[in-house]
């Protein structure tokens, strides 16, 4: 914003981050977010587009927010006259990139891959912008995987860059690709920048991305913090249990670890801090329960609309069997979280410095309202797009409800109150479409990169020899090509965010686990979703730990080491999938009550076990007892799994029955079960 224009002119959700760019550039930002997010509305609930008028539309406005939002000199700069000439050249180059295809269709379908010059002009004129709006909008990482995948698909015998090839080792060659080829297959076709990422994040992700920004700006994010402080705040370690709770409530429709950090973590880390956790212990707890919201329904971070498209299991389908698995993960971040604070002595927070369950509910009722109406909708087979449209027709219903009421009780219904009423709402409709299309700006072009990374995929025939190198390199262990996973994955997350990450991976590892390992599809996915996540927690980059870290004051690798610690559900829950697909295809009802009973004992006891406290304080030959016992407990055989359950029984009563002891011995009161409290008005 420039220094003569007055603060209080320009709307809400353009300050603070915005505050160096001039008033028409704002103005720019709000029409072009406004203008995309109306676009998403019209075509998911009013005249559905086709493939190649829709995600072209989505990318061309997409680029042209990017570059509105972040300048060639970096968001804390302004714009010199040089920089505004470059930031001009790809704003012009993201309405050629989306609208090109979009005027010249039938003609383009025509040539039916004899591209004219003009074609491969805007398709290299695309790629480039987009790997630009990555570089500004995602991170350099992701931008420099993009252009390894360009030179790697160039070079070759008979591709555009023949040297290059030569220093290919044998099995990673291929023949190559000419630019022409390679624009063909990354613009003009439907496995490239338009292919199915994109897709996914122009349909249904935005939608759902929407439906959080209208949300957050009705509301919705206090009702949850507030609710959850109310349910858990008197238990010791209250606010750190409330941190689990609400970034579980957040992160379900928010789909970002981070936003949720920031979100949830401003009120749940001073209070953790303040309750007796030390300021890492406090970062990683919130980053580690806000990577919970990234595979907790209904949105999992764009990861169940990605996963139905690719296995083309209904959404709904991957949305129930999500369900058990997130609740296993949150329920042992709560668990780490009731272990420190019991090792600790932590106590709750006194009653007067909480809010009332009754209070809350009779204040956020209205939210869950569209909650509710997503899943009987969800339920009934609608598509989630017009399950997005109607969810976000059911928030702005619901506020102009609750904004009637709170008008009418609080006095006479006067013309200029109405009025100020109607303003604050089409105001907050308004700020709801711009905060939507800001949000979905990274996953979208995210979501572009990962199809450039795609296409050169499908182009080289790479997935086929990434899954033969790690058929090769595992021997045919099953464990060791998990292993195998896991790091491809941290690796990954060193330079992509999760989603992307997500899409790279399935594309290389995916047909090895399903064909050669037997691993079952649906699990193959869930297992490398899950995977992908850990970037958020596991050190060297833990952007949700540093991002704990620093609310926290406290160092970002200690903070990422304890996020790692508490996130351990991470790793181990697919891994339990894999051994025991009951978890997620059901069976016989003893089985799958077997099932869940063991998966829930071996993440109690593996929790216990790293803490060396449960009850009470537990004995080092207790816990190294416990390790091979949970170990059993994924080996796919009954008898491993009966006989490490039963260790893991008799070690667990053995130290409620010593932590009882003990307390009878120095007088104090054994603790009761935790239940939800409420204490009067």
């Amino acid at each position: 914003m420039s220094q003569d224009t007055p603060h209080d002119e320009i709307p809400e959700s353009m300050r603070s981050a915005d505050a160096i760019q001039p008033r028409p550039v704002l103005w720019a930002i709000t029409l072009t977010g406004i203008a995309l997010s109306l676009f998403q509305l019209y075509t998911a609930g009013i005249e559905p587009l086709g493939l190649f008028y829709q995600r072209p539309a989505h990318l061309g406005f997409i680029l042209f927010l990017a570059f509105l939002l972040f300048p060639l000199t970096g968001q804390n700069r302004r714009r010199t006259w040089w920089a505004w000439v470059v930031d001009g050249v790809f704003l012009a180059a993201s309405f050629a990139s989306g609208f090109y295809i979009i005027w010249f269709l039938d003609d383009i379908i025509a040539r039916a891959g004899w591209w004219s010059q003009a074609d491969i002009i805007v398709g290299i004129v695309c790629t480039v912008a987009v790997l630009e709006a990555s570089r500004r909008a995602v991170g350099l990482g992701l931008t420099i995987i993009g252009l390894i995948a360009i030179l790697y698909a160039l070079a070759g015998a008979r591709g555009a860059l023949p040297g290059l090839g030569e220093w290919m080792p044998g099995l990673m060659s291929h023949r190559g690709a000419s630019v022409d080829r390679l624009v063909g297959q990354l613009y003009l076709g439907q496995e490239g920048i338009f292919g199915l990422p994109l897709g996914v994040a122009a349909t249904y992700v935005f939608m759902f991305v929407l439906f959080g920004a209208f949300l957050e700006k009705t509301g919705a994010g206090k009702f949850f913090i507030d609710l959850a402080f109310a349910a858990t705040g008197r238990k010791p370690g209250g606010p750190a249990k409330a941190a689990v709770i609400a970034s579980a409530g957040m992160g379900s429709i928010s789909g970002s670890a981070i936003a949720n950090v920031v979100t949830t973590g401003a009120f749940t880390i001073p209070l953790m801090k303040k309750l007796g956790y030390r300021p890492a212990q406090a970062g990683g707890v919130e980053a580690a329960a806000s990577t919970g919201g990234q595979i907790t329904p209904p949105l999992m971070g764009a990861g169940a609309f990605l996963i139905s498209e690719y296995t083309r299991i209904p959404y709904i389908e991957i949305v129930l069997v999500s369900i058990f698995p997130a609740i296993l993960y949150l329920g042992t971040v709560y668990l780490f979280v009731h272990i420190v604070a019991m090792k600790q002595g932590m106590r709750g927070l006194p009653a007067s410095e909480l809010p009332v369950v009754r209070q809350v509910l009779a204040a956020g009722w209205q939210f869950i309202v569209p909650l509710v109406l997503l899943i009987f909708l969800l339920v009934n087979n609608i598509s989630p797009m017009r399950v997005g449209f109607w969810a976000i027709i059911s928030v702005i219903a619901m506020a102009g409800l609750r904004g009637a009421w709170t008008l009418y009780a609080a006095g006479p219904m006067t013309v200029p109150r109405i009025k100020d009423s109607v303003m604050r709402g089409v105001r907050m409709v308004f700020e709801s479409l711009e905060l939507g299309a800001r949000n979905a700006v990274a996953v979208s072009i995210a979501c572009a990169v990962a199809g450039i990374i795609v296409g050169v995929v499908g182009l080289t025939g790479l997935g086929l020899k990434f899954s033969s190198m790690m058929v090769s390199l595992s021997g045919g262990n099953i464990v060791i090509a998990l292993i195998l996973v896991l790091i491809a994955s941290l690796i990954l997350g060193l330079g992509l965010p999760v989603t992307a990450s997500y899409i790279v991976l399935i594309v290389l590892v995916g047909p090895a686990l399903h064909n050669e390992f037997g691993i079952p599809l649906l699990i193959a996915h869930l297992v490398v979703f899950w995977y992908s996540q850990d970037s958020n927690v596991t050190p060297p980059v833990a952007l949700a730990g540093f991002a704990g870290a620093a609310i926290a004051g406290a160092k970002p690798m200690e903070t990422s080491v304890q996020a790692w610690k508490f996130a351990k559900g991470l790793y181990l829950i697919p891994a339990f999938m894999v051994f025991n697909p009951e978890l997620i295809y059901g069976g016989p009802l003893p089985h799958v009550l077997w099932t869940g009973f063991t998966a829930m004992l071996g993440l109690v006891a593996f929790a216990a076990a790293i803490e060396g406290y449960l009850f009470g304080p537990m004995k080092a030959a207790v816990r190294l007892v416990m390790v091979p016992a949970v170990i059993a407990l994924f080996w796919p055989s009954f008898t491993a799994e009966l006989v490490g359950a039963a260790v893991l029984v008799v070690a667990l009563t053995v130290n409620w029955l010593n932590a009882r002891q003990t307390r009878q011995e120095q007088g104090q009161p054994t603790p009761a079960p935790e239940t939800v409290q409420t204490h009067p008005d």
